[in-house]
């Protein structure tokens, strides 16, 4: 990645890509039984705020900030049980949607994907 050091996750991977890995990621979600008890209320405002997430996250303009506040994911998402088998069925329907996508074979993809291994590791507050 030597030459794109000097760019964002963002600026590499780009929004129609986030917003391609977010369609691809939510009926992966909402089919997995260990996961879509916990993906209650409108489906186009979670993927909404998920869209703003990522984009802030791979380093794009502060969307989610701008209208939610700091992140703070683990602290806002502690109201719902989220168990390591929840935290690897996470990241199972997120390399899905990757490969769907082909954020599998993107220079930037493997990065992109170890930065959310990290955060699901860190979403786990119960055994």
């Amino acid at each position: 990645m030597s030459e794109s050091n000097l760019s964002t996750l963002y600026d590499q991977i780009g929004a129609e890509k986030i917003e391609e890995l977010v369609r691809a990621f939510y009926p992966k979600v909402y089919s997995n039984p260990e996961l879509s008890p916990l993906f209650e209320g409108n489906i186009k405002e979670i993927m909404r705020k998920q869209r703003m997430f990522l984009t802030q996250f791979t380093g794009g303009p502060a969307l989610y900030s701008q209208e939610f506040g700091p992140p703070a994911m683990r602290q806002r998402h502690l109201p719902f049980e989220i168990t390591p088998l929840r935290a690897q069925c996470w990241l199972r329907c997120m390399k899905e949607a990757f490969e769907e996508v082909g954020l599998d074979q993107h220079p930037a993809g493997e990065f992109f994907y170890s930065r959310l291994q990290q955060v699901a590791g860190i979403m786990v507050n119960s055994a």
